[in-house]
């Protein structure tokens, strides 16, 4: 199920980790919200902020997605029963959601990645997008449009 609006504009939304990387290196071409399965003291660390989705990506694992590379801090006061903080989570999607996905995450230069994670309602949710890999010579251009909107917005500034 496609989202029409990020979690960022919605009320009751915590957002607690963004992929800031993600729109500089890839192209985002469809949206998806996917729950995901943590044990109790992932939760909980979840809820404190120490998540790490720099370096994560999903990976389609039969009829299965799954968070890999996502680092979630252990939760200190559980020390005798922490987790693994690179271990793999599963995504919780519908099938034919995953179907899709997986149908076309396997076409060259594709991939599904996590752009942010939240807290909805009190659950732990992840917004993934399917992406395409961009060239080089896109992100130049990105960042000259970039710096050009940037200078036009100074000049209508210093002029009103």
């Amino acid at each position: 199920m496609a989202k029409s609006n990020t979690a960022d504009e919605q009320p009751g939304v915590k957002v607690v980790a963004t992929n800031r990387r993600a729109s500089h290196d890839y192209f985002l071409e469809a949206r998806y919200e996917a729950g995901l399965a943590l044990l109790g003291t992932e939760i909980k660390s979840v809820r404190n902020g120490q998540v790490q989705l720099r370096e994560a990506y999903v990976q389609v694992q039969g009829r299965e997605l799954l968070l890999l590379n996502a680092h979630i801090s252990p939760y200190d006061p559980a020390s005798s029963q922490n987790h693994d903080p690179l271990r793999p989570r599963k995504l919780l999607l519908h099938k034919k959601e995953i179907a899709k996905l997986a149908a076309q995450a396997s076409l060259k230069g594709h991939a599904i990645i996590p752009l942010r994670m939240y807290l909805k309602k009190g659950r732990a949710k992840l917004e993934i997008a399917l992406a395409r890999g961009k060239k080089q010579y896109d992100k130049r251009q990105a960042i000259a449009q970039r710096d050009s909107q940037r200078e036009i917005q100074r000049a209508l500034a210093r002029r009103g």
